[in-house]
């Protein structure tokens, strides 16, 4: 039995148990994106992203945190590997930031009223909720 065994299947010190089978160690698949937006080659070029996500990160600040989300979702290539292009990097990383901060307050706000209610703010509740103001006003005609 062991006569019959060839030289090419004993494992050997100097043999790769398990070779690479791509030589290049700077493939696309391992470095940085080659396209900045999820749409790829029909998206917009690299000068036309920067200006896009700086657009996108400032007019979050207008009140319109919306804007980060989406930028964080257009620019998803960027976002999602580290050493690709820098330029649009720190817009998107902010805006991932500022939606993170505006969705824990947002979040924060809502579940303070939804499960404190009137007993996290006693007598103050009333005038806080919103759904009263018609019969306040007296506008629901129901006297």
């Amino acid at each position: 039995m062991e006569a019959s065994r060839s030289p090419a299947d004993s494992p050997s010190p100097d043999r790769d148990p398990n070779p690479n089978p791509n030589p290049n160690s700077n493939s696309i698949a391992s470095s940085s994106p080659v396209w900045p937006t999820i749409d790829g080659p029909l998206g917009l070029s690299e000068e036309d992203s920067v200006g896009y996500a700086r657009r996108f990160y400032r007019f979050g600040f207008a009140l319109l945190p919306w804007l980060w989300a989406v930028n964080c979702f257009y620019f998803w290539p960027v976002l999602s590997h580290k050493r690709s292009f820098p330029q649009i990097r720190r817009y998107v990383i902010r805006s991932a930031i500022g939606f993170s901060v505006f969705s824990a307050v947002l979040c924060a706000w809502a579940f303070t009223f939804a499960i404190g209610g009137e007993g996290l703010f006693g007598s103050v509740w009333n005038q806080l909720v919103m759904y009263n103001l018609a019969d306040k006003w007296g506008l629901t005609g129901w006297d």
